[in-house]
């Protein structure tokens, strides 16, 4: 269900209590992406965004996605107890819309030079846009599980990583990315940026699984992170958007 957010600018499709299934910014907004010029931990990283915005006069309400970066995928329990952690700070913020939190997020595992906590990567905020503008957007990450379930016993093909399991982890997990941009009002032709994060990276998965998928996305190429989803027994995560302003700050 896509619920507006007038104060922050933005709508955002419902997911799961810890982060919506994506944002798309409302008439007269754009939504822009800021990657941080070196890690913060992730509780530091919400004051440098708390003064990026004040900055760039906007209030916290304006936020709209999150992207973090963990030391190792945690256990479900793990996962879910920083989650807890993590919509403690939210709420603090007052950024919830009644019972649902509207931020998107992505948080991976890096295989290679890990942090040593968790730590901030990047974030997207909405400014104001004539009316008019193309479409914004950002759509969560996502791995091999069914929408709005936190249980390990749902992962499609769990503990298996040869090429079939990868191929139809992958593509489980490309429609997912197709069903929420659907039900954003978005498609794959408005795609800016499309994110892949596995280190079971087979020969033609991408061809396979992926690519055949995005359509007019892939003008604009895939990145490949050699990252680990969040929780064990996940390989394949992606998450895409649709981006007219990239900054770094």
């Amino acid at each position: 269900m896509l619920i507006d957010n007038p104060r922050g600018g933005y709508r955002f499709l419902t997911g799961i209590s810890p982060f919506s299934s994506g944002v798309v910014a409302s008439e007269g907004h754009e939504v822009v992406h800021a990657t941080l010029s070196a890690h913060r931990p992730w509780r530091e990283g919400f004051e440098l965004i708390d003064a990026h915005l004040a900055d760039v006069g906007r209030g916290r309400p304006a936020l709209c996605a999150i992207e973090l970066r963990c030391p190792v995928p945690y256990s479900m329990p793990g996962f879910i107890e920083f989650n807890a952690g993590y919509v403690e700070l939210i709420r603090s913020w007052d950024l919830y819309v009644g019972d649902h939190n509207p931020l998107a997020r992505t948080n991976v595992a890096p295989a290679e030079d890990p942090p040593s906590e968790p730590v901030l990567h990047a974030f997207s905020y909405t400014v104001e846009a004539p009316v008019g503008a193309s479409t914004t957007f950002v759509v969560s990450g996502a791995g091999e599980i069914p929408e709005a379930t936190l249980d390990d016993n749902e992962i499609i093909r769990r503990g298996e990583t040869g090429p079939e399991a990868m191929r139809e982890k992958a593509g489980h997990v490309v429609a997912t990315m197709g069903s929420r941009l659907a039900a954003m009002g978005a498609d794959w032709d408005q795609v800016t940026t499309t994110d892949v994060y596995t280190v079971f990276m087979h020969e033609g998965l991408l061809e396979d699984a992926v690519i055949g998928q995005m359509g007019p996305a892939t003008r604009h190429g895939l990145r490949w992170y050699r990252s680990r989803p969040p929780v064990h027994d996940l390989d394949f995560e992606m998450d895409v958007r649709g981006i007219r302003s990239e900054i770094a700050v």
